[in-house]
């Protein structure tokens, strides 16, 4: 009989005597502070303003398009972007991003689910998240030659991973909370045509840290009602790899990820070290961006496409068969 690993339930605080409450656990949390950090975790104030960083971002799709948006604090600036990827002609409709200044054009709460806000204000272009009653995330794009509104079900899903734990050469902490599949009640309008996304999925990944000046990772995200997972490779090693298998949540070990990096669009291939996810992704397309603003940088590239293969919730189970998984894999560096 197969043995299937289940999560503990959320601590109250991402903050326990001092240290990061490290971990990965099934359900939501309140807020993410880090104010109670102490000892070798502590740093001044100053050093908090440049390193904490902060997103949320949500990535969503069906047969025809597959949306990803995303605000970005990283303390001393702030970032936006939205965009809307033609599955069948494989090719960007929008593409849009823009900077700002925190606080005047950005803000984010740390609150990640519950009670969160996130909104920036640019020239000409407006993006939000915030939760409402009694439980969804209520999401707004308005920029030249794209305008979405939509409403995100929190409450019809799998747990919801939160993962915490310490960063180390040159960072502090991080947490993270990310969700499974998602409904989506909602349409976008891009470039003359309306897409209805009422039979869309979606996924939250919702991240506050005290992270590195140097940060980098390769990211690998997909989900259907049945069948959704989650894995990192880079700054915050295995802390949030899960699977989500037929409302269940289960931890997987390291990940690794096979793919040729001045070749992107070429297969890729991720599988787990403990022998329970093991896929191929085939890319549709991408949405990439290489920036250098001289005392910050980043070279950025998130294909989109399908994963197929298998997953299995226990090394003793049956394979689940994985085929055509809509989903996102990204290397990303940052100098930030």
């Amino acid at each position: 009989m197969s043995t299937v690993r289940h999560l503990p339930a959320p601590p109250p605080s991402v903050v326990a005597e001092g240290a990061p409450a490290s971990g990965r656990f099934a359900g939501r949390i309140t807020h993410i502070d880090w104010r109670e950090l102490s000892g070798s975790f502590r740093r001044s104030a100053v050093w908090r303003r440049f390193h904490h960083k902060r997103w949320q971002y949500v990535g969503l799709g069906n047969e025809a398009v597959f949306i990803g948006l995303a605000i970005v604090d990283v303390g001393w600036t702030c970032t936006a972007f939205a965009y809307v990827f033609d599955r069948k002609n494989k090719r960007l409709l929008a593409d849009w991003s823009q900077d700002g200044l925190p606080g005047l054009q950005c803000q984010l709460s740390d609150a990640p689910v519950t009670g969160a806000w996130a909104w920036f204000r640019g020239l000409g272009a407006h993006l939000s998240f915030e939760h409402q009653a009694p439980d969804c995330m209520h999401v707004k794009v308005k920029t030249s030659g794209l305008n979405l509104e939509l409403e995100i079900d929190l409450s019809a899903t799998a747990p919801w991973l939160l993962a915490v734990g310490a960063i180390g050469t040159g960072g502090v902490a991080h947490a993270t909370q990310k969700s499974s599949a998602l409904p989506v009640r909602g349409q976008v309008q891009v470039q003359g045509q309306t897409f209805a996304l009422d039979d869309a999925c979606a996924s939250i990944d919702s991240s506050n840290g005290l992270l590195a000046r140097n940060t980098e990772w390769r990211w690998a995200c997909a989900h259907s009602p049945e069948i959704g997972f989650n894995l990192q490779n880079g700054y915050f090693g295995g802390n949030e790899n899960v699977l989500w298998l037929n409302g269940q949540l289960i931890p997987l070990g390291a990940a690794r990820f096979e793919f040729d990096a001045q070749q992107p669009l070429k297969p890729w291939r991720v599988s787990t070290e403990d022998g329970l996810l093991d896929l191929s992704f085939s890319p549709e397309g991408a949405r990439q961006q290489n920036r250098n603003l001289l005392i910050a940088a980043s070279q950025y590239i998130q294909p989109i496409g399908t994963f197929s293969g298998w997953v299995k919730p226990a090394a003793d189970a049956a394979p689940y068969a994985v085929s055509d998984l809509l989903g996102v894999t990204e290397d990303h560096r940052s100098t930030w």
